[in-house]
């Protein structure tokens, strides 16, 4: 591959070659990122919830038992 590329001027090699595996390629890299980011969106989400529901669980419950106590 060294020799191939060993007579090429230094655009083809770091402006040429990628761009061409980007045009090949970036439909893939994109489905690849898109997902990426769908499923850390997705776990954000069901930790925000989870911890909702923790918060709220745990408020209602101190609250019942501190005016059970009054009583």
């Amino acid at each position: 591959m060294k020799e191939i590329l060993a007579g090429m001027p230094w655009w083809v090699k770091w402006i040429a070659i990628p761009v061409i595996a980007l045009v090949v390629f970036g439909s893939v890299l994109w489905t690849l990122v898109s997902f990426v980011v769908g499923l850390l969106f997705k776990v954000l989400v069901f930790a925000a919830l989870v911890g909702g529901l923790i918060y709220l669980v745990r408020k209602f419950k101190d609250d019942g038992a501190s005016s059970r106590s009054e009583w």
